[in-house]
């Protein structure tokens, strides 16, 4: 149900027959199966990204399989090549490869991990880039205490430098800036502004060398979040994909912006 209601969502907006178009059929869909995104509570967009990106994916993975299973013969072969595949892998899925290196007998082990959205630190109080945020998220780190790692070689628990690498760049890569942070037992907000190319976003120092051709990015939206943990407003703006003009999504309040209004000082969610 939530599928199809994202894709009559999607033909009312292309169609441009409505000045905006409310998402709540899509969103009464959804709730059914993610029953904490319920109306009139407050809720972490990134968390509600994942949530649609999963239950496209699961729906359009299942409808792969029986086409796939009708047009290929050898239908174990099929599920093997299908299963983990959708629209939603291909544009958005990316992987990561953390190399682990043991301090005490310098043994290497590598651990790769899928990802949809990179969740990134935010370095600073004040201001940073994005940049920053990327360096601090790649940076070595060293694993100690009861982050030890069980070297398979040595046999038991020990220190361990960490450090990750993306060996598949997606399509379309979403970060996210945590903005939210724990403070003395309390959950608060950085207000801190971060700066963000809107085009010629180079992720090749990030990315093992036979996947650094394609990996410049040009900004397509952004999700704002002004306000609070408790009590906040989201918006977003939005590149038109075929004429490139910028516009503004507030409630039922779309405009035109230039491009020197994309930059915010609330962007929370950023997809390239």
């Amino acid at each position: 149900q939530s599928v199809i209601a994202f894709g009559c969502l999607m033909s009312d907006m292309w169609l441009g027959e409505f000045d905006c178009v409310s998402p709540e059929v899509f969103h009464s869909a959804l709730e059914k199966r993610y029953p904490a995104f319920r109306k009139k509570t407050q809720q972490d967009a990134q968390e509600f990204l994942i949530c649609v990106l999963n239950e496209l994916h699961e729906a359009l993975k299942v409808r792969a399989q029986l086409f796939e299973r009708r047009c290929v013969t050898n239908a174990k072969a099929s599920r093997g090549s299908v299963s983990e595949t959708s629209i939603i892998t291909q544009l958005f899925e990316g992987q990561l490869s953390y190399e682990i290196t043991c301090l005490e007998c310098k043994t290497t082990t590598e651990r790769p991990e899928r990802f949809t959205v990179l969740s990134l630190p935010v370095p600073s109080k004040r201001a940073c880039s994005l940049e920053d945020c990327l360096k601090c998220f790649f940076q070595q780190d060293t694993l100690t205490w009861n982050n030890q790692i069980h070297c398979s070689w040595c046999g038991t628990k020990q220190d361990a430098v960490v450090k990750g690498t993306i060996t598949k760049a997606p399509q379309i890569i979403v970060f996210h800036l945590k903005r939210f942070e724990w403070r003395d037992k309390h959950k608060g907000k950085l207000s801190t502004t971060i700066r963000y190319p809107l085009s010629n976003l180079d992720l090749s120092p990030y990315a093992a060398l036979p996947f650094c051709r394609d990996a410049e990015y040009s900004l397509c939206a952004v999700v704002n979040h002004s306000g609070f943990l408790d009590d906040g407003h989201y918006t977003a703006l939005c590149e038109h994909s075929v004429t490139k003009n910028w516009y503004s999504f507030d409630d039922e309040q779309v405009t035109e912006i230039p491009n020197s209004s994309v930059q915010t000082d609330t962007a929370y969610l950023l997809f390239y």
